[in-house]
């Protein structure tokens, strides 16, 4: 019997098996060692040195002397770098600017409900926007050249990439600050990827040529830095529970502490709505992208008809309904019902539901407009044109393609007008554009139909056409065009 009990626990290589206690108790050993090694991989609280942190956030604060100078060489520096579009000036100017302190002590201030140090942080950070700003318009507007670079412009309309970068990175920023032993390397790699400079720089611009919109979006961009890099070091110094300052009097500790929940709220409460409006915006253009590419894009055209992907915008303006603007060129017009088709398959979008569609598009007997279009398409859409060279070879395309069909375009208006005039006996005159091929190659020739009145004689009536047909071709520049006579039947 014990034997037959023995052979059950016994494997098939003769090895017992191990009790479910003994599993049990391997997996809780396992579980603990993982737990720990977790723990010991991203516990943050064993290096950090609080007090030296402190001091070297309060020692950074200041804007002043050597400090507000090296501000003034690095917006310099940042100024040249984006008006010559050159990102490598712009991440060196970065390197050596002293934006981080103002900010970092605001943060540090609103953690540990110091209120000194917080009225200091906002006051040198005042000082610094002040000096970067008119430093930068002074630049530009003294500069003899005043180019929008991609790199400027670039940051005059921020998204929710800025938002992640500025958080993550100020993250990143104040548990490098608060480790013992300072990582310098990823203090300087927040400054690049924040690129607070920048920002500063293009609001001097837009004030120096007179473009509010490029300020204030190159303001809000860093108002998102700013914002989001003080949130991250609040939460970080709450975290690592930084010893909050202590005051001897309980009513103005009340006071400061009231002050500073309130300061910090301030903070938080822009920073979600912030937050909410660039994920709106993001979703709504995710959404518009898929939408053109599940069922504009896939659209045949039977002629010769283009949709100009490149310059598909997407208008998300706070108060105004979202637009999904697109272009398309060519002798072929898209037909109504596939319009509507478009708008009911756009509707079924959840974020674009409140959107409007636009087509812009032009026949074949409009070209003219067509070629004025893509002209003020190329002033308004310049900024996001630069530096982008598809998009610069597919508009000079299209350019030279509508120059080509203007110059081919009959102002019949003037010329019958004219006509009528100089030819009394001249009934009337009709025109159209008439395509015809060899099965070689195909033209397209311009060809007039006049009629001619009743009861004038034949030789006249030759001599007139003759000298109609003569004065078509020198007044259009066209020896190509024809000139048939209606005959009354």
């Amino acid at each position: 019997m014990s034997e037959d009990l023995d052979k059950e626990n016994l494997n098939v290589d003769g090895e017992p098996i191990a009790s479910k206690e003994e599993v049990k108790k391997d997996f809780h050993g396992l579980l603990g060692s993982s737990r720990k090694f977790i723990s010991e991989l991203l516990d943050i609280r064993v290096d950090t040195d609080k007090e030296a942190t402190k001091e070297a956030i309060i020692d950074d604060i200041p804007f002043k002397g050597h400090t507000a100078w090296i501000l003034i060489c690095s917006i310099f520096i940042a100024s040249v770098g984006l008006n010559a579009n050159s990102t490598a000036v712009v991440i060196g100017a970065m390197l050596i600017s002293p934006l981080m302190g103002p900010i970092l002590g605001m943060g540090m201030s609103l953690a540990i409900n110091d209120i000194d140090t917080l009225r200091r942080s906002l006051n040198n950070l005042a000082v610094m926007v002040v000096l970067s700003v008119l430093t930068a318009f002074l630049f530009f507007y003294f500069f003899p050249i005043q180019n929008e670079s991609s790199e400027l412009l670039s940051r005059t309309k921020p998204d929710i990439r800025d938002v992640l970068i500025a958080f993550f990175g100020g993250l990143a920023l104040v548990m490098a600050r608060a480790k013992k032993g300072t990582i310098s390397s990823v203090i300087y790699g927040v400054a690049i990827a924040t690129a607070l400079i920048p920002p500063l720089c293009t609001v001097g611009f837009g004030l120096a040529i007179g473009n509010y919109e490029y300020a204030g979006g190159a303001m809000l961009l860093f108002g998102i830095n700013t914002i989001f890099i003080a949130l991250a070091t609040f939460l970080v110094l709450k975290i690592l529970r930084f010893p909050m300052v202590r005051y001897a009097n309980s009513k103005r500790r009340r006071l400061i502490a009231r002050l500073v929940s309130l300061t910090a709220l301030a903070v938080m409460v822009p920073s979600g709505y912030i937050f909410w409006e660039v994920y709106q915006e993001f979703r709504f253009k995710s959404a518009a992208n898929i939408f053109i590419e599940q069922n504009v894009i896939p659209y045949k055209f039977t002629k010769d008809g283009r949709f100009l992907e490149n310059f598909t915008d997407l208008e998300f303006n706070k108060g105004e309904t979202p637009s999904i603007e697109l272009l398309f060129m060519g002798n072929e017009a898209i037909p109504k019902s596939v319009i509507a088709t478009w708008e009911a398959k756009m509707h079924e979008f959840d974020h674009l539901r409140q959107s409007e569609l636009k087509i812009i598009q032009d026949s074949q007997d409009q070209q003219v407009g067509q070629l004025k279009y893509v002209e003020e398409l190329y002033r308004a859409q310049k900024s996001d044109l630069l530096g982008k060279d598809e998009k610069i070879r597919v508009l000079e395309v299209e350019l030279n393609r509508l120059e080509k069909l203007a110059a081919t375009q009959i102002p019949f208006q003037d010329i019958s007008a004219e006509a009528h005039i100089n030819y009394g006996n001249l009934v009337s005159l009709g025109f159209a554009q008439s395509i015809t091929t060899d099965f070689k190659k195909t033209d397209t020739i311009p060809v007039f139909e006049v009629k001619w009145a009743s009861g004038v004689k034949r030789k006249i009536v030759g001599q007139d056409t003759k000298k109609l047909h003569n004065w078509l071709k020198i007044r259009l520049k066209d020896s190509t065009v024809q000139l048939k006579e209606i005959v009354k039947d």
